[in-house]
């Protein structure tokens, strides 16, 4: 019998990039966060597959079969949203990616904690993707595969689209390499075109047009600051909205997509060298063009508490937009180092904001990182 595995994923936050990365091949700039979800692989109790989240009452049991994974109990097909349709989509993948490999599915039961709530509230640090992730590492080494980092955000990324392509996975990519991440999306339709012609084996090594990962150093000269409205926002909602406008695939959305990729590469180059003032200014232009967004598509980015998180960090002395697809959740402030960390909380608390005590991921020490499958490099770029 395996022994029980215990894997953590951290939540994210979108420093520039919001909505243009939705387009294959198009940068965002991503931030992991030192909060995290952890998911267990263990043996189940009753049912081959049995999950567990701290928002249900009740395990879900599923029963393997040659249509994939059905639930044992026909009241709980309700259930397959949120968190628990991402890990019933992890558990299908590497399902199918076994018996491709002539390996038998093995009976397990995945168990969710997260920590990506506050007071009960989500605040829109990308749950799904670190449940996701968290799941695959730890259904991976449960299973004694030796998947390396790139392998684990594919497999990721294709669990994902079967539950929903339109999401770009930056956030998987964060949770993947537990950094700040230069991200340029794959074309996830292409990629579920493959996957249920040529099945999971063969589309995880297959080329992935588009996707380019680099890794970006956490900064020295600006602190990182989130701020949260207590106002919860649907992302799936607001992109939907907007893909069925006119304005998409119009010159409007065309000349966004352009200016978002000038902004997004400034900002990953100021990262590199660190300076206060280069990194200040991506932040403001990013605001601007989503305020530009906001007003050709009514989309509602920018709430008035966010409005006020941004008018609050410029009298601070620092930049903030909205993080993430706005109309609620966290907006991201960048304060240079030797300005007044308290003076910008306490405006913020003042505005009804309240300042999160959240970092960047700490750098993972070598014996955090995951074994690497033989022959397939773990690169600082991947393509």
């Amino acid at each position: 019998m395996n022994a029980p595995v215990a894997r953590s994923a951290p939540g994210k936050l979108l420093l520039a990039g919001e909505y243009a990365v939705l387009e294959p091949g198009r940068p965002a700039v991503v931030m992991a966060v030192d909060r995290y979800v952890t998911v267990t692989a263990q043996p189940p109790e009753h049912a081959e597959v049995e999950l567990v989240t701290d928002l249900l009452d009740h395990p879900v049991g599923l029963r393997r079969s040659p249509a994939g994974l059905a639930e044992c109990d026909e009241r709980d097909a309700g259930h397959r949203t949120g968190a628990l349709a991402h890990l019933i989509a992890v558990v299908d993948t590497v399902d199918r990616l076994c018996t491709e490999s002539v390996l038998a599915p093995v009976p397990v039961r995945l168990t969710v904690r997260s920590e990506l709530h506050q007071g009960g509230v989500k605040v829109g640090l990308g749950s799904s993707g670190a449940v996701t992730v968290a799941a695959v590492r730890a259904l991976g080494d449960y299973l004694g595969l030796p998947w390396n980092s790139q392998q684990r955000f594919r497999l990721g990324m294709l669990a994902s689209a079967t539950v929903d392509a339109g999401p770009s996975g930056a956030d998987l990519a964060a949770s993947t390499w537990q950094t700040l991440v230069l991200y340029r999306s794959p074309d996830r339709d292409a990629l579920l075109r493959h996957l249920r012609t040529h099945g999971v084996l063969e589309t995880l090594h297959s080329p992935w047009p588009g996707l380019e990962i680099a890794l970006l150093p956490v900064p020295a000269s600006v602190s990182i600051h989130p701020g949260w409205t207590r106002q919860a926002a649907s992302t799936s909602a607001k992109v939907d909205r907007l893909r069925r406008q006119p304005w998409w695939g119009s010159q409007g959305h065309r000349n966004f997509v352009a200016e978002s990729e000038r902004i997004t590469t400034a900002m990953a180059e100021a990262l590199r060298r660190d300076e206060a003032a280069a990194l200040l200014a991506p932040v403001h232009d990013a605001r601007l063009l989503l305020g530009e967004l906001d007003r050709q598509t009514g989309l509602g980015i920018a709430t008035p508490l966010l409005t006020a998180l941004c008018r609050a960090t410029e009298e601070a002395g620092g930049q903030a937009k909205p993080s993430g697809a706005g109309g609620g959740d966290c907006g991201i402030a960048l304060l240079p180092a030797d300005r007044d960390t308290a003076d910008l909380h306490r405006r913020w608390t003042e505005a009804g904001i309240v300042p999160l005590p959240l970092r960047p991921c700490p750098p993972r020490s070598p014996s955090q990182n995951p074994p690497r499958a033989p022959r397939t490099p773990d690169v600082r770029t991947i393509r």
